[in-house]
């Protein structure tokens, strides 16, 4: 299958070569890439048809393999033209420029453990405790941007079938009404949200309807726990169990899935640092390295 995807690679870049046939490389007994097919050539640089090796890889689509190709074609002409471009107008410290991939590389392939390192023995478990504790020692950094609700909220086409019975349905704690109310918005409502146990930012749950342009949500918020409007087309209806003001400390239920995440990236720097240490122990209790006065 590889042999196929190296032959279509092979196709494409004989049109974007113009129809051109493919260029001759010099094949000179010490030149390791005289056997080589080239495919793109930017001054004296070339690009080889193994460069290209995963690029169009097993599976996918013959219309995406062409189109990552050539992308990847198209990008490395331009990053070639413009080194070559540098090259021409400004001085470079060859020396410097050595350093820097050199410290790049040394870099990279550090990184590649640690990401290896921190996957093999990261603990991505977050317990409720650990929740609350970070919550109550950081409340301070917890403070609203925006109003939120824990609701009901159903927008619907104005001729749908019994309208009337949807203000009972929203009051109701009957499983069996709550089964039948979930069911009609299923059927009919444009859009719904029924799980009033969680908090939701208050814009972004009217957005759309008429609710959104409420003058003074905060007036709005306070006064009213039920709802319901119009426009041309839809009803909207609104039913608050509970709300939070901007500026206010935030409820631990609208944080808790922030706070796991940084839990877990302090792991992360915890795992990364710690592997730095034990290899540093390691190696000055074995001698594995020297400072030189």
């Amino acid at each position: 299958m590889m042999r196929f995807y190296k032959l279509s690679v092979f196709l494409i870049f004989s049109l974007v070569v113009s129809g051109c046939d493919l260029i001759q490389m010099k094949k000179e007994a010490n030149d390791p890439d005289a056997d080589k097919k080239a495919v793109a050539r930017v001054g004296e640089q070339y690009l080889y048809l193994d460069d290209l090796d995963g690029i169009a890889y097993e599976g996918i689509p013959a219309e995406d393999s062409t189109e990552r190709t050539r992308a990847f074609i198209d990008n490395w002409i331009r990053k070639q033209l413009l080194i070559k471009e540098a090259s021409t107008k400004i001085e470079f410290d060859e020396v410097e420029i050595e350093r820097k991939i050199l410290d790049y590389r040394f870099s990279l392939m550090g990184y590649e453990y640690q990401s290896h390192y921190i996957a093999q023995n990261l603990n991505k478990t977050v317990s409720e405790e650990e929740i609350q504790s970070y919550y109550e020692e950081n409340v301070e950094n917890f403070v609203l941007k925006q109003n939120i609700i824990r609701s009901k909220f159903i927008q619907v086409p104005k001729e749908a079938p019994r309208l009337d019975r949807l203000r009972s349905l929203l009051y109701s704690s009957r499983e069996s009404d709550k089964e039948e109310l979930n069911s009609y918005c299923l059927s009919f409502a444009t859009a719904y949200e029924l799980n009033d146990s969680i908090w939701m930012i208050f814009d972004e749950v009217v957005k759309n309807s008429p609710l959104a342009e409420v003058p003074n949500k905060l007036q709005f918020l306070r006064n009213r726990r039920y709802s319901e409007t119009e426009d041309d087309e839809f009803k909207y209806y609104l039913k608050i169990e509970e709300y939070r003001i901007s500026d206010n400390v935030s409820p631990l239920e609208f944080v808790t899935e922030d706070i796991v995440n940084i839990i877990i990236n302090k792991r992360k720097v915890e795992l990364a640092e710690g592997l730095e240490a034990k290899i540093y122990e390691e190696a000055k209790k074995n001698n594995g390295f020297e400072v030189y006065d």
